[in-house]
């Protein structure tokens, strides 16, 4: 495939896989749920300084992620497409800047089209495209700063030696307003060994400083700003989001060590089996200053994470793009040598996986449906797309020097169309705005809105363009913001709320959405007014109380 007829192929996959199943299905909780409501209140209030999530203070994130999807909201609407197009955009950019690389270090078109390719398809970066999320936007910058970063060492002139310098600067800057101080710590680290292992350290001496220039310049302004607005925000986003979540044994989402080997492998699906090969053959030409680099690009963000107390299983995003450029080497020098071993290999473990799919949803279906009667189509729809990837993969499996790709086109497949496929059920406990859209109208007379879960009262923020949600008996990661000494009103325990209820119906109706689990559900319910009107779809529970 030529350049020009791969940026084609390129356009019409994103096109069909990536941009037309963003308003498919609802939103999911707590994720984008919350970014979404976020980039609409941001969009709406007028203020583009300080984080706010349902109108309360929330620093865990500085402000660039935020904005990304604030003004994808105001161009495409505040809508499902809206809240996710920036995710999408981003990782296009990521793709484009992975082939890119790929070109100028191997000069080959085919390897340059092989990495994009698997870059594009594997697991956690297809999904998380198609998600509203930072960590899509951090992947951007921290690519487009590995890249700068490569370059800038290798540089002969002068004036491509401060080209480079500086557009590193500038990905550390914008990576920083997404996601904090990871975006400087993570090119420091590579670039640290990078220079030993190369004899470049006067390199890197000379010149990183004016990326650390660049990155201040970049940054600087609003992190001035929000601390003349908010003088509190980097005091609880330095040691809140972390020195406590790298290193407190009381770290959000505490994991192993070994966590994100397993991740890896799941995330880089469907090329799993491929990755040991190609890690070899990287290994071998480690001599290269290029493969040398991707090592390290790949390593050290790798073990920085695994050291990390806290972990979530998209934090290993940034692995993907050097993983991809290993990979994609390694089948361009499989097919050139007619070594179709790893790859038919590859395809044999895909058609295990798809086949251990089917077979799993046939056994459940048979002792524990996840689809009722009447969800027919939603059923037969996941057992097609099981079908196109069990196709993928066998064609794989039957010419992989020929249909290397195939499996590709198996994992677009499905994420563009199980999200929207999924039991009911699921989509009640996991998606509750479209719920909520159902009884938008009834909600809308609210005087009063409650919830009593995070992520629920994000989406109901969301479909109501409302911020005055009231957080009944939980608090989550709004418990900063509700400790604020300015924020009365906002919480109401279980034991007050009856009392609290009754006050507030004197103002006008109370629209309380409830997201519950089975212990909890009559005795909650048995709280409310004997006239309320109650919408119920699995765990969700909307009540009207007039």
């Amino acid at each position: 495939m030529t350049p020009r007829r791969a940026a084609l192929a390129l356009g019409a996959v994103f096109a069909l896989f990536f941009l037309v199943p963003l308003g498919l299905h609802g939103l999911w909780i707590p994720d984008e749920s919350r970014y979404a409501q976020i980039g609409q209140e941001m969009l709406r209030s007028g203020d583009w300084i300080a984080p706010h999530f349902l109108g309360l203070r929330y620093f865990e994130k500085p402000i660039g992620g935020y904005w990304l999807i604030a003004l994808s909201e105001a161009v495409f609407g505040e809508n499902l497409f809206g809240a996710r197009f920036a995710s999408a955009l981003v990782t296009l950019l990521t793709t484009l800047l992975v082939y890119g690389f790929a070109q100028r270090l191997w000069r080959d078109a085919r390897t340059a089209i092989a990495a994009a390719l698997v870059f594009l398809s594997c697991a956690l970066v297809a999904g998380q495209a198609g998600y509203s999320n930072l960590d899509p936007q951090f992947n951007l910058w921290v690519t487009l700063g590995m890249v700068a970063l490569y370059f800038a060492f290798e540089s002969g002139s002068r004036a491509s030696r401060l080209r480079w310098w500086a557009v590193l600067g500038l990905a550390c800057g914008l990576g920083f307003l997404t996601k904090g101080f990871l975006a400087f710590a993570l090119p420091v680290l590579v670039a640290l060994p990078y220079a030993l292992w190369q004899g470049r350290w006067r390199v890197l001496l000379a010149w990183g400083p004016l990326a650390v220039g660049v990155a201040l310049l970049v940054c600087l302004p609003w992190a001035l700003a929000v601390h003349w607005r908010e003088p509190d925000f980097w005091n609880f986003f330095f040691w809140n989001e972390h020195v406590r979540r790298f290193a407190s044994a009381t770290a959000q989402h505490m994991r192993p060590w070994w966590f994100f080997v397993p991740i890896v492998f799941a995330g880089a699906l469907p090329w799993a089996a491929l990755l040991p090969p190609a890690l070899r053959l990287a290994w071998s030409q480690r001599g290269e200053r290029a493969t040398a680099f991707v090592l390290l690009w790949f390593a050290v963000p790798f073990v920085f994470f695994s050291l990390s107390k806290g972990k979530l299983p998209t934090y290993i995003l940034p692995c993907f793009a050097p993983l991809a450029l290993g990979v994609g080497r390694f089948v361009v020098q499989a097919r050139s040598q007619r070594s179709a071993r790893a790859l038919r290999v590859n395809g044999a473990l895909n058609l295990l996986i798809g086949a251990g799919a089917v077979a799993g949803l046939v056994w459940l279906q048979l002792h524990d449906p996840l689809y009722s009667a009447g969800e027919g189509s939603r059923l037969a729809l996941v057992v097609a797309v099981l079908g196109v990837w069990l196709l993928c993969a066998a064609l794989q499996c039957w010419q992989p020097l020929r249909h290397w790709a195939a499996p590709a086109f198996g994992v677009w497949t499905f994420f563009a169309l199980v999200p929207a496929a999924l039991p009911l059920a699921l989509v009640h406990n996991k998606m509750p705005d479209q719920f909520i859209l159902a009884h938008r109208d009834a909600l809308r007379g609210a005087h009063t809105l409650v919830s009593d879960d995070v992520g629920t009262a994000a989406a109901l923020a969301w479909r109501l363009a409302r911020t005055d949600v009231v957080m009944l008996d939980t608090q989550g990661e709004l418990a900063y913001g509700l400790s604020q000494p300015d924020v009365q009103g906002r919480y109401v325990t279980r034991a007050d709320f009856p009392a609290w209820l009754a006050q507030a119906r004197r103002n006008g109706p109370v629209g309380i959405v409830l997201r519950l689990g089975d212990a909890e559900e009559e005795p909650l319910l048995a709280l409310l007014p004997p006239d309320t009107r109650v919408h119920r779809a699995g765990r969700l529970v909307i009540a009207i109380v007039p």
